[in-house]
């Protein structure tokens, strides 16, 4: 795995830091970005229609409101842990992803994106990162909105934290389920 500040990787689970010191004493807190740290609604339109405009979708990404329940939770957590940010957003996003959570004042941290062309359902591709993590640290809580990937997570033996701080969006389940896009 790779963890290049600001080189941009390529596979999955592929992450770089935001001027980020690891401390591997410390257990990890995971969070999702998309309607758990970042409020997506404004951005919802690009996915109601066919075919779904994706490019539109994460054009809009950078104007995403901060969600103040997330934030809040992503820097109690930070106290304690060592904050990850695992995404289903593709690597093409990176930069703007990058330039968001420092935007915001979001503890720095690692950042996980899918491949561009990865359309395997979040629930595998985050899972999967969730157990390489496990592998070396102690992965102490998952936050993140979309329930199937929280329901694997739990029947792996992680403890989750549903973000269920905004409403829930068909449209971005479809993408994360079906499209393999988010």
């Amino acid at each position: 795995m790779s963890h290049s500040g600001g080189r941009r990787g390529r596979g999955v689970g592929r992450a770089s830091r935001v001027e980020h010191v690891t401390d591997s004493s410390l257990p990890l807190a995971v969070f999702d970005l998309d309607n758990t740290l970042a409020d997506t609604a404004h951005r919802q339109r690009f996915l109601e229609r066919e075919p779904r405009d994706w490019d539109g979708f994460f054009a809009a990404a950078p104007q995403d409101p901060p969600i103040a329940e997330g934030v809040a939770l992503v820097l109690e957590s930070a106290r304690e842990c060592e904050v990850v940010y695992l995404t289903g957003r593709p690597e093409r996003c990176r930069r703007d992803t990058l330039d968001w959570l420092a935007a915001h004042g979001l503890p720095e941290g690692r950042v996980y994106m899918r491949r561009d062309n990865d359309r395997r359902p979040a629930r595998r591709t985050k899972l999967e990162i969730l157990r390489r993590l496990a592998g070396t640290r102690d992965v102490r809580v998952l936050v993140d909105d979309d329930e199937l990937v929280c329901e694997d997570a739990e029947r792996a033996g992680f403890r989750v934290v549903r973000a269920r701080w905004t409403a829930p969006s068909a449209e971005l389940k479809v993408a994360q389920e079906r499209d393999g896009r988010t």
